[in-house]
């Protein structure tokens, strides 16, 4: 078969790399370290975004749009912000070109220099906040509650499509609020948001934790995550949502008169999901036959394909075909009908089940007679022919099912793979078998990176839940408050 996948026992991240391009989901663009996401892949990520939208609009949340463009000045404003994104920004120098004044080409006009240098926006709590300033005055402004869609550009040396490229896509929510509190409520909001549409529409099991110092977001106070494991083992940021107290508000001088007629700054947070997402999606569930989609997030979840020797027997299917359709969109079920005639049912079969469709109906002349159809679940690649007479509720159920049963087997994954670890030694061959350790940790930065530099392992989250039991770092000796989420990670 001409679009056969490496195996993943094979080559795992070859693996990665075909489906993503032969499912036809994105491939590599004339841009170096940028990426075309096409239609069929565009369309999940249309799904991801229509979700989530509603789960912000649903909790107040309102959309906004800023420029792509930021003063470098504004970087500067935080330092912690700018030392964090500086090896990572496109600055732009200059605002013309001109021919080349040999005639072989168009070069940079070196007359029309830039004052000041653009940053192509890496993330945009500058630009936001010092838009906020003219925004926000008295409590009666407060909480102000925006996120805006867009793409960001943060240089990156290795880049694989959708984990990590140039540019990609992404919500980016900043947040202002009157008090402490009211700020950590909102980021912990958003986790639980994050957490929720992660495992009830991606069908994707997360650790939600909070970040160690040296994993943080730069400028934040405390970054909230969740924390999602491929079938690799390795771990994955799928989210994060940052609490960052007055830090932009002061460098951005956004102040506000409280209740009490007191000037105060305000308290902030800003949270982010992006394309990684897709990544997530495809890892923890697609198998070496090809994609596998959660029916909550599949582009269709249905497709029906005829099978029919001349146009009588077509016309005939058809007709039934657009019968079922119904009953499947009245429930809510979202159904592609190929009867494209230069494809034959063989190749259409193995195109849905490359591409990860959730549920395919297979009906001939026969199935007419019998008022039976073949049903094929992607999930479990199992089949079997069921009667026409209430084939919508059947569906239904099944889509459930698989819904469900995605989310099982993921969970069960990760359940079987989680362990804990008491000594270094041990913590070194188990590290090599991959999924999350839990460990105690002595929370030093130092001894954070000496297990780095060792093991390629990062703490991946100190969980928000579970064991909360005192013990020994697993390598100092000295006290741990707990055990926390270490894993190798994308």
């Amino acid at each position: 078969m001409a679009k056969e996948l490496t195996s993943r026992s094979e080559n795992y991240s070859q693996w990665y790399n075909d489906l993503v391009i032969k499912a036809d989901l994105a491939e590599n663009s004339a841009v170096r370290g940028c990426m075309v996401i096409k239609p069929y892949g565009y369309a999940i990520w249309e799904k991801i975004q229509a979700e989530l939208d509603r789960m912000f609009k649903e909790t107040g949340h309102e959309n906004a749009y800023f420029p792509l463009f930021i003063p470098k000045s504004f970087l500067s404003k935080e330092a912690e912000h700018v030392e964090g994104f500086a090896k990572e920004c496109a600055v732009v120098t200059h605002h013309r070109l001109k021919k080349d004044p040999d005639g072989s080409g168009l070069v940079v006009d070196p007359e029309a220099k830039l004052e000041e240098e653009l940053i192509v926006r890496p993330t945009s709590e500058t630009i936001i906040w010092s838009t906020y300033k003219n925004w926000i005055q008295s409590y009666r402004d407060l909480p102000l509650l925006i996120n805006q869609w867009a793409n960001v550009v943060r240089w990156e040396m290795r880049t694989r499509l959708f984990l990590r490229t140039t540019e990609f896509l992404w919500q980016e929510g900043h947040t202002a609020h009157a008090t402490e509190d009211e700020a950590m409520t909102e980021a912990l909001k958003i986790l639980d948001i994050y957490a929720d549409f992660a495992e009830r529409f991606m069908a994707v099991p997360v650790l939600k934790g909070v970040k160690s110092p040296n994993e943080r977001f730069a400028g934040a106070l405390e970054t909230f995550c969740i924390e999602a494991l491929m079938q690799d083992g390795k771990a994955l940021q799928a989210g994060t949502s940052h609490f960052l107290g007055q830090n932009f508000a002061k460098a951005f001088d956004v102040t506000f008169v409280d209740k009490t007629n007191k000037l105060d700054y305000v308290w902030a947070t800003s949270w982010g999901v992006s394309t990684r997402l897709m990544g997530a999606l495809i890892m923890t569930h697609s198998d070496d036959n090809g994609l596998v989609l959660p029916p909550n997030l599949a582009p269709f979840q249905v497709v029906i394909v005829p099978i029919y020797k001349n146009e009588e027997q077509l016309t005939a299917i058809s007709e039934k075909v657009v019968e079922i359709s119904k009953k499947l969109k009245v429930l809510g079920i979202t159904v592609k009908f190929d009867n494209n005639d230069n494809k034959k049912p063989g190749w259409k079969f193995a195109e849905y089940e490359l591409k990860g469709v959730p549920v395919r109906l297979a009906i001939g002349a026969r199935d007419l007679e019998n008022n039976t159809v073949e049903v094929a679940r992607r999930d479990d690649l199992t089949k079997e022919t069921v009667s026409m007479d209430g084939i919508e509720n059947y569906i239904d159920t099944l889509l459930k099912d698989i819904q469900h049963n995605m989310f099982k087997k993921a969970y069960d994954f990760r359940e079987s793979t989680t362990r804990e670890v008491n000594s270094y030694d041990e913590f070194k061959v188990e590290i090599e078998k991959g999924g999350f350790l839990m460990c105690h940790w002595d929370g030093t930065p130092e001894t954070e990176e000496k297990i780095k530099e060792d093991t390629k392992a990062t703490i991946r989250c100190i969980p928000l839940k579970g064991d909360i039991t005192p013990g020994f770092c697993m390598v100092t000796g000295k006290p741990s408050l707990r055990r926390v989420a270490f894993a190798r990670a994308y």
